[in-house]
């Protein structure tokens, strides 16, 4: 048989002496087939791959129990022809030890898929797992449990908004955000417990609780078991450095009721005016308070409806004199306790100013406190607050001062404790209060009467209950 022309494409049919030229003039017929396989003279199982498009490749074929094993060696244009015969002899070895090159390959890449997930355990950052953690976990939060996790990372250095030209500080977790999950030990944690204990305690006690929860979170996520260690926040060194929390004991006597009253009923902002009050005489918490909106008010039935972070909803009497205050207010907009949707920063050194009156003992103008909110709700009625005690002589005395009144209150009329508890959202404590009690709205709303006409006896505050209410009056919101 006459040897074909170089210029000729090589027959696919016979085995020939790889060569470059060979190769480039290798072809496949497309009217017939996608693929054409070129056999090696030299090395058994050694092909060369063309494509009906042209693209070239080196390709190991042999047998293993009898079927055929195929296994892409590479580009010949990235491979030299003694490359591929070299790779082929190994690969004919492995089938002739009965060694299946498929599998060999599969386990090497899940090595290098182990390895990876490993090095990238090994490199998560607790800044990075933090982030995960509180957007897996926030549907099952409350909004205050959700913004203290921000506050605690917040790397701090932005103009606060009450101070001009005073930056934020970086919350207390800011600076453990940068190490990596599995150097997050319990020494580390300890020596910056002790760094950060001096100047606010009470928010690194808080930030351990949060840290806490956080590693036993991650400890349980299958991609950081074993980077994670739950006990690093539960160290005996970090826990004494962070200091035991000072009990607190702001409240109102029956003797001081008087003078608070008369204070904070000379508030010129009426709104933080009755919100104070109402606070005082519900006992609930500031933020449920401040939330409350109409439509969660019914003084048809004398009730109303608080959020509450225990039960998420509760119900507690609507009393005369807090019905009277709500019904005087303006429905600007849908909160109860509102403000007008706009900030306003004419004043920019208000709270300095309300700060040094309040050192001084005296009452600021009304202009220095700036009543308004983006909200359209009230968001810091403590500033007045603290300038009304101030005034009183009744320095020190907090919002939350206000709730614990109510409680302490309650016992110059020895209300049952269950009903107190229960007005101000306190989980049920004991077997009765939790299995068997079941108090309906009316009757908490016969003790709740009495403790509000009580606490204004007391005062001297002069109201008949049976009076009709000042009619509602509606304000165009600000724009």
């Amino acid at each position: 048989m006459a040897r074909p022309k170089k210029t000729e494409a090589p027959d696919t049919t016979q085995r020939v002496n790889l060569t470059n030229g060979v190769i480039e003039r290798l072809t496949c017929q497309t009217d017939r087939k996608a693929q054409a396989f070129l056999r090696d003279s030299e090395a058994p199982g050694l092909r060369v791959r063309v494509s009906n498009t042209g693209a070239k490749s080196f390709v190991f074929e042999g047998k293993l129990n009898r079927h055929t094993i195929r296994r892409v060696i590479g580009d010949v244009r990235a491979w030299t022809i003694e490359q591929a015969r070299t790779e082929a002899r190994r690969l004919a070895v492995m089938l002739d030890s009965g060694i299946d090159p498929r599998e060999v390959e599969l386990q090497k890449q899940a090595r290098n898929a182990a390895d990876a997930k490993r090095l990238a355990a090994d490199a998560l950052t607790v800044g990075e797992a933090w982030s995960r953690y509180i957007a897996e976990r926030r549907p099952h939060w409350g909004e205050r449990n959700y913004v203290d996790h921000v506050k605690m990372t917040h790397e701090g250095g932005e103009d606060r908004k009450r101070l001009p030209g005073v930056k934020t500080k970086a919350g207390p977790l800011a600076e453990l955000m940068a190490l990596r999950l599995v150097d997050l030990t319990p020494v580390a944690v300890e020596q910056w417990a002790s760094k950060e204990a001096p100047g606010r305690p009470a928010r690194v006690r808080l930030a351990l609780r949060l840290l806490k929860a956080f590693l036993r979170w991650a400890a349980a996520e299958p991609d950081m078991n074993g980077k994670a260690d739950p006990t690093a926040a539960s160290a005996k060194k970090a826990r004494e450095a962070a200091g035991k929390p000072q009990t607190k004991n702001d409240y109102l006597q029956r003797e001081q009721l008087a003078t608070w009253f008369k204070h904070v009923r000379a508030i010129p902002n009426p709104i933080i005016s009755a919100y104070l009050q109402c606070l005082l005489l519900t006992g609930a918490r500031r933020e449920e308070l401040a939330a409350l909106r109409w439509e969660d008010v019914n003084f048809q039935w004398k009730g109303m409806s608080l959020r509450d972070k225990i039960e998420g909803q509760r119900a507690v009497p609507l009393t005369p004199y807090v019905g009277n205050l709500m019904t005087s207010l303006p429905r600007r907009n849908e909160w109860v306790f509102s403000s007008a949707q706009a900030i306003d920063l004419s004043d920019k050194n208000a709270r300095r100013r309300e700060q040094y009156h309040a050192r001084k003992g005296q009452t600021a103008p009304a202009g220095d406190v700036t009543t308004r909110s983006a909200s359209g709700r009230i968001v810091e009625p403590g500033i007045a607050h603290r300038q009304a005690c101030a005034a009183a002589g009744l320095g020190g005395l907090t919002l939350h001062g206000l709730r614990r009144s109510f409680a302490s209150l309650c016992e110059w009329l020895d209300i049952p404790g269950g009903i107190s508890a229960q007005i101000q959202g306190h989980a049920p404590q004991g077997v009765r209060e939790q299995n068997y009690i079941r108090r309906p709205l009316d009757l908490l709303r016969v003790h709740h009467e009495r403790i509000e006409a009580w606490m204004l006896e007391q005062a001297g505050v002069v109201f008949v209950a049976d009076a009709q209410p000042s009619a509602l009056r509606v304000l165009a919101a600000s724009r």
